[in-house]
C-alpha cells in the first residue's frame, strides 16, 4: 500500500547521495561555523555554499505538492511521496534548509501559494521559493493560553488605508534570522464577532517595518536553535497597506488550519529520519563498548531496548505513510482525525527513542559530540509546536467518541 513510487525512490536516492557526500561530512564545519559566527543569526557559509550545489542538483523545493506544480520544475510531490524524502532530511537538524524544504517557510510559501494574490506572491513567494529570504509566522502569544488560537489578543484595526497592529508575540521562528523578510501576523480585527473563529485576520508586515521590535531570542531546554531561532517580538502601532491583508478580514483563523496541517506532517516525517539516526547510532556503540566482561550489544536490557525502539520507529513511519495516503486521497480536512494522531503520536514516540539512544552512549549522548540532544529537543517542543498535544486529543477524543456513540 505504500510503496515509493519511481518518482520518490529516483528523489530519495539522490537525495541520499548528497547528504553522504555533502550533508554528514560538513556536520563539524556547520558546527564550528556557528560557534565561531559573530552573529550567530547569520547565513552560515557551508549552507549557503551547499545550497548552491543542491539548486544544481536538482534538489530544491522537494516540499511543493502536486496541485502547485506550476511553481517547480520537478512537478510537485504528493504527501506519500514526500514522506521518505523528508524523514532523510531530519536526519542532520540542518540539512532541511539546504534543499528550501525547512519550517516556518516551507509552510509559509503553502499559504502564499494559497492565499495571497498576484502582487503578493511576485513580492515574497517567488524571493522564498528561489531561496533569497526567509519568513516567519507570528500567532503565539506570551499572555493567553495560544493553545486555544481564539484566545489571540492582537489587535489589528483599519485607520484610513492602512491597518494597524499592536500586540506581542513570542516563539516566533525563524524571527531572529538575518534573512527573514516578511512576518505573517495573526490577530483580532473583530473581537466582538459572535463567531469566535471569524474575529482572526492575517495580515503581512514587512520585518523592517517601524514599531517590529525583536525584543529576545527564547530558548528551549538551552537551544536557541541558531541560526533559524525563536523570537520574542512586539508589534508597537505597527502601519501597513491595507492590501496586505491575506485572504480577507475574518478569516484568519481559516488560514491558520489550513497551514498547520501540513507543517504538523513535515514536522513528523524529519522526527522519524532524526530516530532512524539515533537507533543506528546506538546499534554501531553497544557494538563497541563492553561492561562486565562483555559487549553491550549482548546485554538482554540493551536488546530490549533497540527491539522497543526498531518497532516504535516502524509504527511511528507507518502512521506517517497512512496519513500522508489519506491527505493524498481524501484531502487534509478530511483527514484530520489521523493528522490528530500522527501529530501527538510521532514527536512522542521518538523523544522516547531518542532518550534510550542517548541513554546507551553514556554521558556523551547528552552532549553535543552527537547529534541526539538537539534531536531530543525538537521531539519535545514538537509536542507543543503547531498546537500541543492535549488540544489535539481533546478534539479528537470528541470525535472518536461521538463516532461510535449508538444513540
Amino acid at each position: 500500500m505504500f510503496e515509493n513510487t519511481e518518482k520518490s525512490t529516483a528523489f530519495a536516492l539522490r537525495l541520499g547521495q548528497f547528504m553522504d557526500e555533502h550533508i554528514y561530512p560538513n556536520e563539524q564545519a556547520h558546527a564550528e561555523q556557528l560557534a565561531a559566527a559573530d552573529n550567530r543569526f547569520a547565513p552560515l557559509p557551508i549552507v549557503e555554499h551547499l545550497k548552491d550545489v543542491a539548486k544544481s542538483a536538482g534538489l530544491w523545493n522537494l516540499f511543493v505538492p502536486e496541485e502547485h506544480s506550476q511553481y517547480v520544475d520537478h512537478g510537485g510531490l504528493s504527501f506519500t511521496e514526500y514522506a521518505p524524502l523528508a524523514e532523510i532530511m531530519g536526519r542532520v537538524l540542518w540539512s532541511a534548509e539546504v534543499f528550501n524544504c525547512s519550517a516556518p517557510d516551507t509552510g509559509n510559501m503553502e499559504v502564499f501559494m494559497n492565499f495571497a494574490t498576484a502582487e503578493q506572491q511576485a513580492r515574497w513567494l517567488s524571493p522564498l521559493l528561489a531561496g533569497e529570504i526567509r519568513s516567519s509566522y507570528a500567532m503565539t502569544e506570551p499572555q493567553v493560553a495560544s493553545s486555544d488560537a481564539t484566545n489571540i489578543e492582537m489587535k489589528i484595526w483599519r485607520d484610513g488605508d492602512e491597518w494597524v497592529l499592536n500586540g506581542r508575540k513570542w516563539f516566533i521562528t525563524g524571527a531572529m534570522n538575518e534573512r527573514t523578510r516578511i512576518f505573517i501576523v495573526m490577530g483580532k480585527t473583530d473581537a466582538d464577532n459572535p463567531d469566535r473563529h471569524k474575529q482572526q485576520s492575517q495580515v503581512l508586515v514587512p520585518r523592517d517595518t517601524p514599531g517590529v521590535q525583536l525584543v529576545r531570542s527564547l530558548t528551549t531546554l538551552g537551544y536557541d536553535d541558531a541560526p533559524v531561532g525563536h523570537a520574542e517580538v512586539v508589534f508597537d502601532h505597527v502601519r501597513v497597506p491595507l492590501e496586505n491583508l491575506l485572504l480577507g478580514e475574518g478569516r484568519g483563523f481559516e488560514i491558520a488550519q489550513s497551514r498547520l496541517a501540513p507543517g504538523r506532517m513535515h514536522h513528523c516525517m524529519r522526527l522519524i529520519g532524526c530516530a532512524q539516526r539515533a537507533l543506528e547510532l546506538a546499534c554501531n556503540r553497544v557494538s563497541q563498548r563492553q561492561t562486565f566482561g562483555r559487549q553491550l550489544s549482548q546485554h538482554q536490557s540493551v536488546r530490549e531496548e533497540i527491539a522497543r525502539s526498531f518497532s516504535d520507529i516502524e509504527m511511528a513511519r507507518l502512521l506517517v505513510l497512512k496519513t500522508s495516503h489519506g491527505i493524498d486521497t481524501d484531502g487534509a480536512r478530511a483527514s484530520v482525525d489521523m493528522i490528530a494522531a500522527t501529530k501527538t503520536t510521532v514527536p512522542l514516540l521518538v523523544q522516547q527513542v531518542i532518550d534510550r539512544c542517548m541513554q546507551m552512549h553514556g554521558a556523551g549522548g547528552l552532549s553535543a559530540d552527537y547529534f541526539m540532544a538537539e534531536a531530543f529537543n525538537y521531539a519535545r517542543w514538537c509536542r507543543q509546536a503547531d498546537g500541543p498535544d492535549q488540544v489535539h486529543q481533546m478534539a479528537l477524543g470528541k470525535r472518536v467518541i461521538n463516532r461510535y456513540v449508538h444513540e
